[in-house]
């Protein structure tokens, strides 16, 4: 993997807690009835509204994106990223886990688009692990 890449899937990773994150607290009820947009809404069927709950999904969301935010600047250190990613695979993983067990609460296409969507967070957080190719030829990586 390149750095470049590297700090490429931690903006993506960043870009998907600011845009959930400060949703959910910024205005949890219009989240939770409209998430995750485009037409689509996801989190009424899985039970009733709580305000609580849902400032702090978007909290954590929004700690998990300042932690990539940060770690795109240190993505040359593999401790760092990996720290980053281990967080963001914990949540990944566990949130994609319980959406699997959930599925029969959706039709088909919001059923596809929630494997998919999750799957792939995961698959990206995972891709963090990848070591990068080192530049000098010296075949080490930073620690």
């Amino acid at each position: 993997m390149s750095i470049t890449l590297r700090r490429a899937l931690l903006a993506l990773l960043a870009l998907v807690g600011l845009y959930t994150g400060g949703w959910a607290y910024v205005a949890p009820a219009h989240w939770y009835a409209h998430f995750p947009g485009f037409g689509f809404s996801w989190l009424p069927q899985l039970g009733p509204y709580n305000m609580h709950l849902a400032k702090d999904d978007g909290a954590m969301f929004l700690a998990l994106a300042a932690l990539a935010l940060l770690t795109i600047r240190y993505a040359r250190h593999t401790l760092i990223v990996q720290l980053t990613a281990t967080a963001w695979l914990v949540f990944n993983v566990l949130h994609c886990v319980y959406h699997l067990q959930h599925l029969h609460v959706y039709d088909t296409v919001d059923k596809v688009l929630n494997v998919l969507l999750l799957g792939l967070l995961v698959l990206i957080t995972a891709a963090l692990f990848i070591p990068v190719r080192p530049a000098d030829g010296t075949g080490r990586t930073r620690r």
